[in-house]
Formats: C-alpha cells, structure tokens, sequence
C-alpha cells in the first residue's frame, strides 16, 4: 500500500513537472559576478572645487606677497588654486565602485 502511495506521488510530481515545460526539476546553479557603477555626478560643471581652490589660492598669495607684489600674488595664487580644485573634483567625481551580484541559472 505505501509503495502504491510512493509511485502515485511521483507520478503526480512528474507529471506537474512536464505540465511546466519540463523544468521543474531542472538543477539551478548559482555565481557571483562582479558588476562596476559609476558614481553619479552632483556638480557636473565642478563649481565648489573651482571655488574652494581659487579661495584657499587666493589667501596663500596673499600670505606670500608683500608690498606691491602681493595683489599679483593673491590673484595668481586664485587662479592657480581654482584650476587645481577644479581638477581635484575632476579626479574624484568620475570614481567606480563595485558590488558583487548573484546570479543564478536554471539548466
């Protein structure tokens, strides 16, 4: 009697299997896959690193000169500090990172 409960079972199961087109019994493997993301831009035009350079340019200058000097300073020191936080940005806003997905298959 259980042996005619055990074939039933499994015949019903195999037969719920080929309804579903065969795959319910099919082996699922899984991976993980490495996927790399670039970062979203917020300051596209990188304003803050121009101005905050230009800014901390400008007061070097101004420390260093003297005299005359030191308006030419103050304002080559602005623009030299305005390129360069302009390219820090530059550098720091295109950054990747990467996760780690899974991914899984059926045969």
């Amino acid at each position: 009697m259980k042996t005619i409960r055990t074939m039933t079972a499994a015949a019903l199961l195999l037969g719920m299997g080929m309804a579903m087109g065969g795959n319910a019994f099919a082996a699922v493997h899984c991976h993980d896959v490495v996927v790399y993301h670039e970062r979203p831009v917020r300051d596209h035009d990188r304003v803050a690193g121009t101005a905050i350079g230009a800014v901390a340019g400008g007061l070097i200058g101004h420390q260093l000169g003297g005299g005359s000097g030191r308006t030419a300073l103050t304002i080559g020191g602005a623009v030299a500090g305005g390129y360069a936080g302009n390219q820090i940005q530059k550098h720091h806003q295109h950054r990747r990172y990467r996760t780690v997905e899974r991914v899984c298959t059926r045969d």
